[in-house]
């Protein structure tokens, strides 16, 4: 998404001369893509870890639905203090003049309606009353198997521009971020590995000395450090790394594990100081229109209060 609207942010960068504008608007889009991926489970890496580890261990399915209503308020809150955090001191002295854009090609809305249809399966696969994997007796398909679905769609349907040309093609499905997924599911086997093997319960056992705080605090402590732990690591192996130990601290604390994973994984997600936190501040810092020393500066405050947002959104919606 960040990769796709970086030429139209760029665009817009290049209607204005104010630099504290183009700088909001670059580092704006990077955060956006950030916590935009919060809102669904199926948005970042580490929120598929997470569902997946969480799934491993308590044999529930931690449901599309049930995450969008805790990923959405997060969403919903942490982008207006971005907005407001980034836009603080920008103040155009002319409108911006944009060039006119064309209306959508069929190719184009072709692909949105695959995608639309895909994102609707995603969102009643189990829910309301059972969704329609419930209605029409298939309960063993699963997230991967709609977005498989969405796949082979793709490779079908015609983009309706060339005679025999399909929406997708190998020649661009290739250049897809194939590591990913092995990644991913590394992650997964070394988290069964630590709570097998009982690394898990030891490491728990010795943060439960976390308890004496208050949960609004443990919480908020644990979200901050993360955040700032992601500013040095993928956030992915983050994710792997913590979600099986927290799961085994919120055991031995007697609280329910989730309460303790989500908002590590949601603070895996909103690290705005470094490049290489995520995926999204790695491409807009590749177009060399913003500096480390200018996202590291934006980026600390968003950090503590994100923390806070997420603090907020997980003692109410968890």
């Amino acid at each position: 998404g960040v990769l796709a609207l970086l030429p139209v942010a760029l665009a817009l960068a290049d209607a204005s001369d104010d630099e504290n504008f183009q700088r909001a608007l670059l580092l704006g889009l990077a955060y956006a893509g950030s916590l935009g991926g919060i809102a669904t489970l199926v948005g970042t890496p580490p929120n598929l870890i997470f569902a997946s580890i969480y799934q491993n261990i308590t044999g529930t399915e931690f449901s599309f639905t049930r995450w969008l209503g805790i990923g959405l308020p997060m969403v919903l809150l942490g982008l207006p203090v971005i907005a407001l955090w980034l836009t603080r001191n920008v103040k155009l002295s002319k409108p911006l003049e944009l060039p006119t854009t064309s209306e959508m090609t069929t190719y184009e809305k072709r692909v949105l309606m695959v995608f639309g249809t895909v994102v609707v399966l995603w969102i009643t696969r189990t829910a309301p009353f059972g969704g329609w994997t419930g209605l029409l007796g298939i309960g063993s398909l699963n997230d991967a198997t709609v977005a498989l679905a969405g796949v082979v769609a793709m490779f079908v349907i015609p983009t309706g521009k060339v005679k025999r040309e399909k929406l997708l093609n190998w020649p661009l499905a290739k250049d897809i971020p194939w590591g990913i997924l092995l990644l991913f599911a590394g992650g997964i086997c070394l988290a069964r590995g630590v709570m097998e093997s009982g690394l898990g319960e030891i490491i728990g056992q010795s943060l439960t000395a976390l308890g004496v705080l208050p949960l609004w605090l443990l919480i908020f402590v644990l979200a901050l450090t993360v955040s700032f732990v992601t500013e040095v690591t993928s956030n992915t192996a983050t994710a792997t790394l913590l979600m099986p130990i927290l799961a085994a601290t919120a055991a031995a604390l007697e609280l329910p594990i989730e309460l303790l994973m989500i908002p590590a994984v949601i603070a895996c997600s909103c690290a705005f100081c470094m490049p290489v936190a995520t995926p999204p501040n790695s491409i807009v810092f590749a177009s060399n229109r913003v500096t480390i020393k200018a996202m590291a500066r934006e980026g600390v405050v968003l950090n503590i209060l994100l923390a806070i947002v997420t603090t907020l959104v997980v003692l109410i919606f968890v």
